[in-house]
């Protein structure tokens, strides 16, 4: 059975858990995770295998993406200093002893538009929680406002909530952990608290030892080597629309999306494998469209090239890649549109 969630504290007093992983902030020790009961089969006994489904929710660009990356050890879905990268439900696979995590990686909840495509975001937010084995509510160490409030307040409450303070290195005064961990624990009865760096491999472990506690105990869903239910085709656009947001920065809108027109695998002359792609990347003006072209074509071609130099690291294979810009206006508007362009 899966561990039964803590009671939020009532009183100024943290849990002894939690003061003891605080004690270690403070005092710049690295954090272990709180002692665990022994579940394991006693010694002769053969090891159950657990596997489950555990989601990944958050307000946009706290930097759950960079995390799902790290859980998995490889890059599945991507990251981008703009908020509102991730456009779909992204399911990560890790297999470790005889535990199996399932991940998903969820769109940040959007509040400010009620167009079609930000309507389809927050469906796959409320889609992915639905059920699950465990949360990973994921905020900034530190803070939180109203849109990390309104993200939590779609879990369900028969679920397990792991409170993941992201971004721990970005903190300077870490003194003022105690008084805002005290208030988040009065808002959620959080099952456990987790400080990290999704860029720091010790603590990405130590999240995976503390959410294997809360697998259930079933056949694995999927092959130990696998690492993502995503296929190439679906990558490719990923990993172009990373190279559009990055290198047109704030200048590009973020209902800007891309395309696979085609995805063709031939034998390779010089190389095992050989893919030609071929892709759109759709905005709603023609401005936009001369920012993604830029001067001379030039900011078009560093996006094709660092795409394809991804892909084909990704892949294991020589890429062939040919980019076009289409202007389709009002696209994030449009349900039937949205839905054509792969989006739920």
């Amino acid at each position: 059975m899966s561990p039964s969630p803590q009671k939020p504290a009532s009183q100024a007093d943290l849990s002894p858990d939690v003061s003891a992983q605080l004690h270690r902030i403070l005092g710049k020790e690295p954090i272990a995770a709180a002692p665990a009961e022994a579940s394991g089969p006693a010694t002769g006994e053969s090891v159950q295998p657990h596997c489950g489904l555990v989601a990944i929710v958050g307000r946009p660009n706290v930097g759950k993406s960079t995390l799902l990356n790290a859980l998995v050890g490889q890059k599945i879905s991507i990251t981008s200093r703009k908020a509102q990268t991730t456009r779909h439900r992204i399911t990560g696979m890790r297999t470790e002893g005889s535990s199996q995590f399932v991940f998903v990686d969820t769109p940040g909840f959007q509040t400010r538009h009620g167009n079609a495509l930000n309507k389809s975001l927050n469906k796959a937010v409320t889609g992915a929680v639905a059920d699950v084995d465990v949360v990973l509510f994921v905020v900034e160490a530190g803070h939180f406002g109203l849109a990390d409030a309104k993200v939590l307040s779609l879990l369900p409450p028969q679920v397990p909530v792991l409170l993941v303070a992201n971004k721990l290195d970005m903190v300077h005064r870490r003194a003022e952990l105690a008084p805002w961990l005290r208030d988040m624990q009065q808002r959620h009865a959080f099952a456990e608290f987790v400080p990290l760096s999704a860029k720091n491999p010790r603590d990405v472990q130590r999240l995976l030892e503390v959410v294997a506690r809360y697998l259930p105990q079933q056949d694995w869903w999927y092959g130990a080597d696998e690492l993502t239910d995503r296929s190439e085709r679906f990558l490719a656009g990923e990993i172009i629309r990373e190279k559009l947001f990055r290198l047109t920065g704030d200048e590009l809108p973020y209902t800007s999306t891309v395309v696979i027109d085609r995805f063709e695998e031939e034998p390779g002359r010089t190389a095992a494998r050989m893919v030609r792609i071929a892709a759109t990347i759709v905005v709603e003006r023609d401005g936009h469209k001369s920012m993604v072209i830029g001067d001379r074509g030039e900011r078009i071609k560093r996006i094709g090239t660092e795409a394809r130099q991804e892909l084909e690291r990704l892949f294991e294979a020589k890429v062939f890649l040919e980019l076009w810009v289409k202007v389709r206006s009002g696209w994030a508007d449009d349900e039937a549109r949205v839905r054509s362009y792969g989006y739920e």
